[in-house]
């Protein structure tokens, strides 16, 4: 997003965080809610436009998405809506964009009241993992001709009883509204947002063996001594690597294994 979108959206995340302090606001029906926002802009252009547009005052865009909103969802969401629209966006879409990303906030809120933001976190990995290795699975879930009970009965077979609910609910609706993205990058947004619930960077870490709790605990130290920030470890395991460890917190690759080194003296021999 571009500056007026990204003020409006900090300012958004801000209201959400007020909201959600309380106890009193349900946080799992609110993700609902915006949700169903969510879906409701993205597929009508012609509404996120007038309700995004720099032309009108703000007031009046607020009244609109009262008006259009209230019965349909909550007053919490109405008034959460009704503050965004009141904000300067660059693009109609940022607006759905900052929608859908409150959804999932609110979620991930849910699931830290229970203690449960850790399992959503690993459960989320964990399912980003099994689509890769599933050409099958990633094509049934991305299949555009497939209908959304199909999905989510398929979702529902996989996770039902295994996941956390608010781990099924966030991957249900990305899986059944993408809105042009890609599995892999949704839930790899998904995991930042969780990692953002308690202030922390995410590190992909793959070894040749599972490591030690104790080793988890170094790597976790040492990570966030070298990132200035708490690190949330997503630990992946794979026999492939030979030995060390490979570490990728965002775009950056900390590459100490066995198979990297082989890789790059084989390099050095054929140049």
């Amino acid at each position: 997003m571009n500056g007026a979108s990204r003020e409006a959206l900090a300012a958004a995340r801000e209201r959400l965080d007020a909201l959600t302090d309380s106890t009193s606001v349900d946080a799992a029906k609110l993700a609902d809610e915006l949700a169903a926002v969510t879906a409701l802009l993205d597929r009508e252009v012609s509404l996120r436009r007038v309700l995004t547009d720099p032309a009108q005052a703000g007031e009046a865009k607020a009244e609109l998405a009262g008006r259009l909103l209230s019965g349909q969802v909550g007053g919490t969401a109405v008034d959460l809506i009704s503050g965004m629209v009141r904000s300067r966006w660059s693009q109609p879409r940022d607006l759905v964009d900052a929608v859908e990303e409150l959804a999932a906030t609110a979620e991930l809120t849910a699931a830290q009241r229970t203690g449960a933001l850790d399992d959503v976190e690993d459960e989320l990995f964990r399912f980003g993992r099994i689509v890769e290795s599933s050409t099958e699975l990633r094509a049934a879930l991305t299949d555009r001709a497939a209908t959304v009970p199909a999905k989510t009965g398929l979702l529902s077979s996989l996770l039902g009883g295994r996941a956390d609910a608010s781990t099924e609910r966030l991957v249900v609706r990305l899986v059944t509204q993408p809105r042009g993205r890609s599995l892999e990058a949704g839930l790899q947004t998904l995991s930042r947002l969780a990692a953002a619930r308690r202030d922390r960077m995410v590190a992909v870490v793959t070894s040749a063996v599972p490591l030690t709790d104790g080793q988890k605990q170094r790597l976790g130290a040492a990570l966030a001594k070298l990132y200035g920030h708490p690190m949330h470890l997503n630990l992946d395991v794979d026999p492939e690597v030979l030995g060390g460890i490979s570490v990728r917190v965002g775009d950056e690759v900390i590459n100490g294994t066995v198979a990297e080194r082989l890789e790059e003296a084989t390099r050095r021999l054929a140049g």
